[in-house]
């Protein structure tokens, strides 16, 4: 009796998975850097998918909320705009009790006067006026808006520090998944070439992400480094460590004569209704002279025209003084919305109408334009609508990587395996010194990434390995 030959069991590939030899030392990297980028994507996927879409939200936000709300943000236009300063005295007979705090030109044509106000409870509003027919046509609480409620998420999740520490360690760790994505991109192509050929099941997915990621890879690392500022904790430090090296990340008023009654985030309060320069938003305002006989009352209207002959960009926003405040100032903003190199601050008094100061960002320290510059490209105003179309286009990029990455895992996921389905794999930390310096000095450089990264790699070696179960299901070696 012969017997037949032994067939080895053909083994199922995954249909994501890398098609190179293990035994390889290539392969061992690769599939090392594909455990870190796989393992990072769980904490930063659900972040950069509300950071994108909230983002993608406030970017269309003068489109977005002229159309939720057509009664308070779309006005027909007349033959003149009636003075500022009966618009005021409107908004104040209408809310009895409320207290002005800054107005802002119409937009254009059709866009209403926004007149900021504080009520006697607290409370934030914007009133919204017909500049042609000097009616008053409603108020709304801006954080409670679509594009309000957009930014206090993408901020810090509306929960204060915790959401704003979360958001930059996610991002911190969104750059090491952008880097370890490239090197897979390319370490990999050929296998991806290979799979495609063959038709491989999940092959066409696998290509889509990469060529996407090639691309969004690029404004995620932007976008995150130009947003790296406003972080409560990275961007404190730096400016701190500015601040002692003589420089800042934004300007300190060199106009200001006299003792400053508050900075212009402070005079602003609905800063994302009514912005304020980044590079000025600590910038402190100074004080007018005391009335004196003889010196006229000037108003905002006064405090616009000046700011018109200074040479400001429209539409202007108008920080009030205190109807109390015999020295307060009238602090006009020319906001230059598609040009930060041309966003300047005028302080005029309230009696003379004189101008107490001006600046803007020619007197910035350097380090503050590089950010106002950075600021703007991650708002995507600084080249118009080429940078708007560009900033859209990459959360959109974003959100496509967001929805791809975890499909590609589910779809090979091993059912019923116990265990997570990670690609195995250790990076060579000991026996590559350039990847330890560069671990190390990405750690110092972004602490709560240094930070994290101890936690993980303890988390690693003190419990994952530790416990059988858990080292089975996460795949560990």
């Amino acid at each position: 009796m012969t017997s037949a030959p032994l067939t080895p069991a053909r083994v199922r590939t995954p249909p994501d998975a890398p098609h190179t030899a293990r035994t390889s030392r290539g392969s061992g990297w690769f599939r090392a850097v594909w455990r870190w980028h796989f393992f990072a994507s769980f904490l930063v996927v659900p972040v950069l998918l509300l950071l994108a879409t909230t983002g993608l939200i406030y970017l269309f936000r003068f489109q977005l909320e002229p159309l939720l709300h057509p009664d308070l943000l779309k006005v027909e236009p007349g033959a003149t705009v009636q003075p500022y300063v009966t618009q005021l005295s409107a908004v104040e007979q209408a809310y009895p009790g409320v207290t002005p705090v800054s107005l802002a030109e119409p937009r254009d044509d059709h866009s209403p006067t926004i007149v900021s106000v504080t009520t006697a409870d607290g409370e934030g509003r914007d009133v919204y006026v017909d500049p042609y027919r000097l009616e008053v046509l409603g108020s709304m609480n801006p954080d409670t808006t679509l594009s309000g409620t957009a930014i206090r998420l993408h901020a810090n999740l509306m929960t204060g520090t915790f959401g704003d520490r979360l958001i930059e360690v996610a991002a911190c760790w969104a750059l090491v998944m952008a880097l370890t994505g490239y090197y897979l991109f390319f370490r990999g192509r050929r296998a991806r070439r290979r799979a495609r050929a063959a038709d491989r099941p999940g092959s066409r997915l696998r290509s889509r992400h990469g060529l996407v990621g090639l691309v969004a890879g690029v404004g995620l690392v932007t976008l995150l480094v130009t947003g790296l500022p406003w972080t409560g904790f990275w961007g404190a430090q730096v400016q701190s460590l500015a601040t002692k090296g003589g420089s800042s990340l934004w300007s300190t008023d060199p106009g200001a004569l006299s003792n400053p009654t508050s900075t212009l985030d402070e005079s602003l309060p609905h800063s994302h209704t009514q912005d304020v320069p980044w590079a000025q938003g600590d910038t402190e305002v100074p004080t007018g002279p005391a009335p004196a006989e003889g010196v006229s009352v000037a108003n905002v209207d006064t405090a616009l025209e000046v700011a018109d002959r200074e040479g400001l960009r429209h539409p202007m926003t108008v920080a009030l003084p205190a109807a109390d405040d015999a020295t307060g100032v009238y602090s006009v903003i020319g906001y230059a919305f598609d040009a930060p190199s041309d966003e300047r601050t005028v302080h005029v008094g309230r009696y003379g109408g004189e101008v107490e100061s001006t600046y803007g960002f020619a007197d910035y320290p350097l380090l503050a334009k590089v950010v106002a510059q950075g600021i703007g490209l991650h708002e995507g105003r600084s080249l118009g609508g080429w940078s708007m179309a560009g900033s859209a286009l990459m959360c959109v990029a974003i959100i496509a990587m967001c929805v791809t990455g975890p499909l590609m895992w589910w779809r090979r996921r091993p059912r019923g395996a116990g265990r997570l389905g990670a690609p195995r794999g250790r990076m060579p930390v000991r026996a590559t010194p350039v990847l330890l310096v560069g671990l190390v000095t990405l750690g110092v450089f972004l602490p709560l990434f240094g930070i994290s990264l101890v936690v993980v790699l303890l988390l690693d070696q003190l419990v994952l390995r530790r416990v059988p179960a858990l080292s089975a299901w996460f795949g560990t070696t």
